[in-house]
């Protein structure tokens, strides 16, 4: 079983790359399932349309675990994968951790319980799952998202970026957090996806990017109409145009995700060359909106 988990910044297009790829592996013939980590639980949402599933968290709320814990409900039974688990596009097995109360806990705890109570109910082989995809939040300080690549969960992790500087930041954080525990059992890099955003399109930014942290581009998704579309309707483009030229790069980038084996543990930026980076990309904003 290949477990995958992408990372990048809020509003990057972190779910849309992910949820694309996820329905590329399972069109091949691959069981796939998707893990969101986001609290607003809302990765999962291209593969399963209009359908609203409850959350893992919300769920065990309902069931009580604040007053009994978790051992309990596991114990007696209490809880069963049909529960939580939607079955979307192409097969996908999908669940949403969620979060805890508006105001109450650490959005990253659901992450932390999601996980232990898939693992304790053998989630994945009862499944007879082939690949498993995490969506996380970039938020890499908070120990409930960095849980994935701190436990070596993943075999590898991936960054969703845009050539935005904020985005790029954000990457640069998650690459810290990889490298501080790639080589106490972590996961490692397994590569940098650049994902058009904004008024910014500069691969260059992101290559030079992921170059200067030891990695690699593994792929570029361009500002599509159709990915759009596809979102407004709640499937992704290999659902909604299978012969789209998009749908394409989505199987090609699903293929390099699930056949690569060059991974790393990135050097992250210090403060000076992100500095660098923000004047560089800044300059050719400027450049670009004065041409436009």
């Amino acid at each position: 079983m290949l477990q995958i988990a992408f990372y990048g910044k809020g509003g990057v297009g972190k779910s849309t790359v992910s949820s694309n790829i996820a329905a590329a592996l399972a069109e091949r013939g691959l069981s796939v399932f998707m893990v969101g980590c986001d609290p607003k639980h809302d990765c999962t949402m291209n593969l399963r349309g209009d359908v609203e599933i409850p959350t893992i968290l919300d769920l065990l709320r309902e069931k009580g675990i604040e007053r009994v814990g978790l051992e309990t409900l596991i114990a007696g039974k209490r809880i069963e994968l049909e529960e939580f688990i939607y079955r979307g596009y192409g097969g996908i097995y999908c669940a949403e951790c969620g979060g805890p109360k508006p105001g109450f806990g650490c959005a990253g705890r659901g992450v932390i319980v999601a996980i232990d109570l898939l693992k304790r109910l053998n989630a994945f082989d009862i499944l007879k799952t082939d690949v498993v995809i995490y969506d996380v939040p970039g938020d890499v300080v908070c120990g409930g998202f960095a849980m994935p690549l701190r436990k070596g969960l993943a075999d590898a992790v991936y960054i969703v970026t845009s050539a935005d500087y904020l985005a790029i930041y954000a990457a640069n954080n998650i690459c810290r957090g990889i490298s501080e525990f790639a080589n106490k059992g972590g996961s490692p890099l397994g590569g940098i996806i650049y994902n058009v955003r904004g008024m910014l399109d500069d691969e260059s930014v992101v290559r030079d990017f992921a170059s200067e942290v030891g990695s690699q581009v593994v792929g570029c998704v361009p500002n599509a109409h159709i990915i759009a579309e596809a979102e407004i309707e709640g499937k992704t483009v290999i659902e909604k145009s299978p012969e789209s030229d998009i749908a394409n790069l989505f199987r090609e980038l699903a293929v390099r995700v699930y056949t690569n084996r060059l991974t790393s543990v990135p050097r992250p930026l210090p403060p000076d060359e992100m500095r660098h980076f923000g004047q560089l990309i800044r300059k050719r904003t400027r450049e670009r909106y004065m041409d436009g």
